[in-house]
């Protein structure tokens, strides 16, 4: 005959805590330091510094990216240049 319930043979009471709980209450409390609370966090400089951050890369970018154009723009004025000049007939020396 097939026994219902738990492997012991007799049926879990409702009253008695499983496995799983028991071992969460018998778990040892951590060992070591007691750590002191964290420092108290001033919200508002906090989010001014980062703004102010955010500020800063925002202008690098810019700076950044104005320099690259620059240099495009000179990249570009230089292979022009460099076209013309393959275009003019190349001069010979005489002696």
């Amino acid at each position: 005959m097939a026994s219902r319930g738990r492997r012991g043979g007799a049926p879990a009471r409702e009253d008695e805590p499983r496995r799983e709980e028991r071992a969460e209450q018998q778990a040892p409390a951590p060992q070591g330091p007691v750590l002191p609370p964290p420092p108290h966090v001033d919200y508002g400089v906090f989010m001014q510094g980062l703004v102010q951050a955010m500020q800063t890369q925002a202008h690098t970018q810019a700076a950044l990216q104005a320099q690259l154009e620059a240099q495009e723009g000179e990249m570009e004025q230089y292979l022009e240049e460099k076209k013309a000049s393959q275009k003019r007939p190349a001069t010979t020396f005489q002696r």
